[in-house]
């Protein structure tokens, strides 16, 4: 079975593809775990000419809410353009099945945060749409996307960086096989990946060459 080679990316800015690098990397797909400037991620998806997917980090604006602004206005759909969200969506990409969710856990009063119950409630909505996706249309998940890591699992112990708690039951019924996530930007980030039962969580930060 041919591999997919996915180039991971979150929070900062990898100067190394602005360059013929990301021609030498030759990805399948491109795919975010937020907090990155839209016009990068726009220079990514029309350099490579391959999909992007991408989740917003808790610096990124609410595009839920700018979405339905721009619906009532008539207006440009907000979000880099040429690339599709994948929060609290399943996508069928490049021979993969991928979901992903954003944001982190609420810490203070800016966008894309969410209590432990709110994430709860998020990835129930995803769960749903995964088993529809498994029971209709066959396969499992390859990829789960997040912006946070799972609690426990790669995360730190201040308000800003706890992991969230819902993604293990993501994880234990689905057994992707990656969670790639950013948000926390410590020297921890380039440790040894870690592992959530056969799951490898991987922080991409600030980029990631993965084949599946």
């Amino acid at each position: 079975m041919p591999m997919t080679r996915i180039l991971a990316i979150a929070d900062e800015i990898d100067e190394t593809l602005y360059s013929d690098k990301l021609y030498d990397l030759r990805p399948d797909l491109i795919i975010s775990c937020g907090d990155l400037p839209f016009d990068y991620l726009d220079n990514l998806v029309s350099r490579s000419n391959v999909p992007l997917l991408y989740v917003p980090g808790n610096h990124d604006p609410d595009l839920q809410r700018e979405v339905h602004m721009a619906t009532m206005m008539t207006a440009e759909v907000p979000g880099p353009q040429g690339c599709d969200s994948l929060d609290v969506r399943v996508i069928d990409e490049a021979g993969l099945r991928v979901a992903g969710i954003g944001g982190s856990i609420r810490y203070n009063t800016g966008s894309n945060q969410y209590t432990q119950g709110e994430m709860r409630l998020r990835a129930l909505r995803l769960e749903m749409r995964l088993r529809w996706k498994r029971l209709w249309r066959g396969r499992g998940l390859d990829v789960l996307v997040t912006h946070a890591p799972p609690l426990g699992v790669g995360d730190l112990g201040d308000d800003a960086h706890i992991g969230i708690a819902a993604f293990h039951r993501l994880v234990k019924v689905f057994a992707p096989r990656f969670l790639i996530h950013g948000h926390v930007h410590s020297g921890a980030r380039h440790g040894p990946d870690l592992r959530l039962g056969d799951t490898q969580v991987v922080n991409v930060i600030p980029s990631r060459l993965l084949e599946v």
